[in-house]
């Protein structure tokens, strides 16, 4: 076989990232915890691990001499990659720079120290007495942030004194750390980007709108590109990212970040070292027309990486979920699957199974993506596609 790539997860997000290494004949080592994940059966070989264990993946990337360790859509694997690729001289972020990608307390205090513009924040120990005190200088609404999560998991809106309590159990629920982050909810229109830092530049910049659902906090369900925005507000943007980008310190990674439009400002909400869920890799490749998950690999790879595209195609990505708990009782889909213009159909459930009612993102079911000549056009095809499409669950 070729070379190695160790793949850190085996969820639905780290599928297409698995079967795109394959196909480029490299031979494909995959760690995760234990459970039922689609990624181990497109593994060459598995380990069970947890990929928050950086000291023990170390020792089994050295063990497999890999040549590359890479992710998607996921950011609790970020700090290790970060220390395989500082131990073992491989092309990635760094130790420090995964630490503070993955530890949104220290993201924060790394924009307030760079003039990054981003919301007011307090950290908080999670066993505080007097949360009111530690947080008095914040005005409500707020927003109670779980530092170490992903998916939207302890991450929840507080709108009065009454509902903090039941915040809390939440982020208590969802953190391996003894403290936690409140910061102010910013009102505006919630966007973001996908972006490539590669040798110290910033390979592209891609903005996209979001259909965000409303649960404890904004969850994305779906995402569009491009997001259309002034010349000045998109400057505006890039700049953000790019103070972001140097204040964490990312290099030789992909990007997932989100922000806030607020008054004609960009607000930098967080800042991921990763690519993106919830179909972002495959809109950023329809819209410059290659494999972005193959450029994800050649750059862990240390290869010689093109981003540039001089082709753009609009597209639409949405989640498939279900409004209640329950069983799939049957899967109807009514659109014609030669369609051009739909570009991936997917259920990752089949009628007898089980699905939650959707609240995180986690709890999808299946995706949508399709493409059109215009963002109006995909949107509309997005609709027509949806429509086609009945999921049974009692």
């Amino acid at each position: 076989m070729g070379k190695k790539l160790m793949i850190l997860g085996a969820g639905i997000y780290q599928v297409p990232l698995i079967q795109k290494a394959r196909n480029m004949g490299l031979q494909t080592i995959v760690v995760s915890i234990p459970g039922d994940y689609p990624g181990f059966m497109y593994a060459d070989k598995i380990y069970y691990e947890d990929t928050r264990d950086y000291e023990t993946i170390l020792k089994i990337a050295k063990k497999e001499n890999i040549d590359g360790i890479v992710t998607a859509g996921t950011d609790v694997a970020v700090c290790t990659i970060g220390k395989v690729c500082d131990e073992m001289g491989l092309s990635g972020l760094s130790f420090e720079a995964g630490k503070m990608a993955t530890d949104k307390m220290q993201m924060k205090k790394r924009y307030i120290e760079c003039g990054v513009r981003t919301a007011q924040f307090r950290p908080v120990d999670i066993c505080c007495k007097d949360i009111l005190q530690q947080i008095k200088e914040l005005r409500f609404p707020l927003i109670f942030k779980a530092v170490d999560s992903s998916g939207s998991r302890g991450i929840v809106r507080v709108d009065t004194v009454k509902a903090i309590d039941e915040a809390l159990a939440a982020v208590r629920k969802n953190t391996k750390k003894n403290y936690f982050i409140v910061e102010e909810f910013l009102e505006g229109e919630e966007f973001g980007a996908q972006a490539f830092i590669y040798h110290s530049k910033v390979q592209f910049i891609l903005p996209h709108g979001d259909f965000v659902f409303q649960g404890d906090t904004g969850v994305p369900v779906g995402h569009w590109v491009p997001f259309e925005l002034d010349a000045a507000v998109l400057a505006d943007a890039k700049r953000q990212l790019q103070l972001a980008v140097d204040a964490m310190q990312l290099d030789n990674c992909a990007i997932n970040a989100d922000f806030i439009l607020v008054d004609g400002k960009t607000y930098v909400l967080e800042i991921g070292g990763r690519a993106g869920a919830t179909c972002l890799p495959e809109l950023v490749s329809i819209y410059y027309h290659y494999n972005y998950y193959e450029k994800i690999i050649l750059a862990a790879l240390g290869e010689d990486v093109d981003f540039r595209s001089d082709e753009m195609n609009p597209s639409v990505g949405m989640l498939l979920q279900s409004d209640k708990n329950g069983t799939i009782k049957k899967i109807i889909n009514h659109n014609d699957l030669f369609d051009p213009d739909i570009v991936d159909l997917q259920f990752d459930y089949q009628a007898g199974q089980a699905v939650s009612k959707f609240w995180i993102g986690p709890d999808r079911i299946g995706h949508v993506i399709v493409k059109g000549n215009t963002v109006s056009s995909a949107k509309k095809k997005m609709q027509e596609v949806l429509g086609k499409i009945e999921i049974v669950v009692e």
